[in-house]
């Protein structure tokens, strides 16, 4: 009896999904013939409605992908079940504190609209380009475009090396202390870009030390001072004991290292020295201070409680450069996902 039951509702489930297939073949058909009664303009702007779509299915399917199913946001679970979907997303319902949530609860990526939109957003990314030909692009207003950056570079300015191995080389580079964009200055506001008022190294800079070994991992630590208790601070979370650090002829680093107390190779650039034993130098890093200036100058000028993020920025299409970071995995990342680049 319970077979033949059985055999019933296989039958039965079969016939509702063949019946549910028929019914949306007719509706397409109806469809598709009112496609044909719309004017021109009409139907540009359904297959741009469609197109988004599209895009947001993409979208979707990329962080959702890289994703999973994650552990409960909320409490760390990892006792949770599938719940429906909203907004095109799966959500996930946690056994443990009964709440719900979906793969960006938790992110910075959490609550965006426009999801239609985020892929390019990566590529405006990728391609560096100022605020306003950002929001030309996404075809956004000018304070969206400016939200969707930092939002998206949230994460990535958290990722860096947390230490070196083997041969690495430090460096300070400077970049001008910047208000841009605040209101009651104590000073007389500069030019985009501007200069400071005294040569050479004052309060006016802000020093940020730049760390890399050979194998190309690097952290950009921005500095309150230029001063050894601060590069101390900086160095020796990222340098194990058996490192051996390449520093050009700062009196200052010296000190720090000396405290530190791993292996020194000082260089001396300046008396004309590049290279010692054949593998001790600093070339590394100064190809990567040289980049990151001249990527720096497009924005003629960075305002300083922002420049964490365009440290983490071009730290990410740096590494896009040598590891090839797909737009995916740029996406996967802006939404909290380390495990893209591990």
């Amino acid at each position: 009896m319970a077979h033949l039951l059985s055999l019933s509702l296989g039958k039965l489930s079969a016939l509702i999904c063949h019946e549910e297939d028929e019914m949306r073949q007719r509706e397409l058909k109806k469809l598709k013939a009112m496609v044909g009664m719309l004017t021109y303009r009409q139907r540009r702007e359904l297959k741009e409605a469609l197109a988004a779509e599209d895009e947001t299915s993409a979208c979707v399917g990329v962080i959702e992908a890289q994703t999973g199913q994650r552990p409960c946001p909320h409490c760390a679970s990892g006792h949770v079940v599938r719940n429906g979907s909203a907004s095109g997303w799966q959500r996930y319902k946690c056994r443990d504190c009964r709440r719900t949530f979906n793969a960006l609860t938790a992110t910075p990526l959490a609550r965006l609209r426009q999801k239609s939109k985020w892929l390019t957003q990566v590529d405006v990314l990728r391609d560096g380009v100022s605020i306003t030909r950002a929001a030309r692009r996404l075809e956004v207003a000018r304070s969206t475009a400016f939200r969707w950056r930092h939002r998206f570079m949230a994460f990535p300015r958290t990722v860096q090396a947390q230490f070196l191995v083997g041969i690495a080389e430090a460096d300070e580079t400077f970049f001008l202390h910047s208000r841009k964009g605040q209101r009651g200055l104590d000073r007389k506001p500069r030019r985009r870009g501007g200069s400071a008022a005294k040569r050479g190294l004052s309060k006016e800079q802000v020093p940020v030390l730049v760390a890399r070994d050979r194998s190309t991992a690097t952290a950009n630590i921005i500095l309150e001072a230029d001063s050894k208790a601060h590069l101390v601070a900086a160095l020796k979370p990222l340098l194990p004991l058996d490192t051996i650090l390449c520093t050009d002829g700062s009196s200052v680093l010296a000190a720090a290292v000396k405290e530190i107390g791993v292996a020194h190779r000082p260089v001396n650039v300046s008396a004309g020295q590049r290279v010692i034993a054949g593998v001790y130098h600093i070339q590394n890093v100064n190809a990567y201070d040289s980049r990151l200036k001249n990527w720096m100058r497009r924005f003629h000028g960075v305002a300083t409680k922002y420049l964490d993020s365009y440290l983490g920025w071009f730290r990410t299409l740096d590494r896009s450069a040598t590891t090839g970071l797909s737009p995916a995995s740029w996406l996967a990342l802006a939404s909290g996902q380390r495990s893209v680049i591990t």
